[in-house]
């Protein structure tokens, strides 16, 4: 589809918020707040929580390329993305989605992780791991910086700018019911929800116009040490994993399911080449035998099913090793209210 005439359809309101202006070259993205406050609101709306990589994706003139949240470039992991921004008919574009794989009709982290790790177009494109990226905003259109429209506006030109088909897709949205949503959800076996407060602009910051709906526990934790292996294990028996306070690293547990024989072998590798003398979690807090420690570098997603009065994980599991957050970035993520 063209971008010709898109302004012709917004509002006197909406034409005055836009802005002319040349295409970013990065863009820091805008992040959800986890909240346990679950709520239905006509002025909100709700979209599928994906269980992915944030993906930006740039249309230049003839090329196109790809984008992580912390701007490492993505182009050459997920060259079939890139080709299907660049066959659009609008030239100059920046939109904000999310990078998935699937197992079944689940988005799946773990098999995502094998295309992360691809960094040649060639082998990404023979790959057995099929990828979708879902589009969920639209940052700048045709010579100009939208971030100052509302969502629901942004939304709309999205949907009508771009040719969605395979491996593009739109990110659909309930309105109001988000309650209802959630428990349908769940049931299915989603990650959760976003909340998003429908008129909100586009900020490059973490917001409550943004929330997350998650139907389970889980975030991002620094890996700061391993336990040797015992029995039959092989590679390392648990992963130390903390959090940042200020810039204190503070232990959170330790995480021992959830692991493969490939990624145990993989992630030995790994840590052994970080392996260093110096405690990297603040006091005396760890007391697991055989421990290792290493450089805090390496960022794991992990799924629990609580936090204990005294900040440690409850039944936690790995789901992956994160590369598009820095660790020192990891704080623990608190609940907070609708604003």
């Amino acid at each position: 589809m063209s971008a010709a005439g898109w302004q012709d359809g917004l509002s006197e309101q909406a034409r005055t918020a836009l802005r002319a202006a040349a295409q970013p070259r990065t863009v820091r993205p805008m992040l959800a707040t986890l909240t346990k406050d679950y709520f239905s609101d006509p002025g909100w709306l709700f979209e599928r929580k994906l269980d992915g990589e944030r993906c930006l994706g740039f249309r230049d003139g003839d090329g196109a390329r790809l984008a992580s949240r912390s701007g490492e470039d993505l182009t050459d992991t997920y060259p079939e993305v890139a080709g299907a921004l660049a066959g659009q008919g609008c030239d100059d574009f920046v939109i904000d989605g999310e990078m998935v794989a699937f197992t079944g009709t689940r988005t799946s982290f773990a098999r995502l992780q094998q295309r992360m790790g691809i960094h040649d177009a060639d082998k990404a494109r023979r790959s057995a791991v099929a990828v979708t990226c879902y589009a969920f905003d639209l940052l700048h259109l045709d010579g100009h910086d939208l971030t100052s429209l509302p969502l629901r506006t942004r939304k709309a030109l999205l949907r009508h700018t771009l040719a969605f088909r395979a491996p593009l897709r739109f990110t659909n949205h309930r309105n109001a019911t988000g309650e209802a949503y959630l428990r349908q959800a769940c049931g299915w076996g989603w990650e959760g929800l976003i909340a998003k407060r429908a008129d909100s602009r586009y900020v490059p910051r973490r917001s409550a116009d943004w929330l997350k709906f998650k139907c389970g526990q889980g975030q991002e934790l620094v890996i700061g040490g391993f336990t040797e292996p015992a029995g039959s294990r092989t590679g390392f028996g648990a992963l130390l994993v903390g959090y940042y306070e200020g810039d204190r690293l503070r232990y959170a547990g330790k995480v021992g399911t959830g692991y493969d024989r490939r990624t145990l072998a993989g992630l030995r590798e790994r840590l052994d080449a970080l392996e260093c003398e110096r405690q990297p979690f603040t006091g005396g807090t760890v007391r697991e035998r055989g421990v290792h420690r290493v450089r805090p570098e390496l960022v794991a997603e992990i799924v629990f099913t609580e936090w204990t009065d005294d900040g440690k994980l409850r039944h936690p599991r790995y789901v992956g090793l994160r590369t598009d957050k820095p660790a020192e970035q990891v704080v623990r993520e608190r609940p907070k209210a609708k604003q």
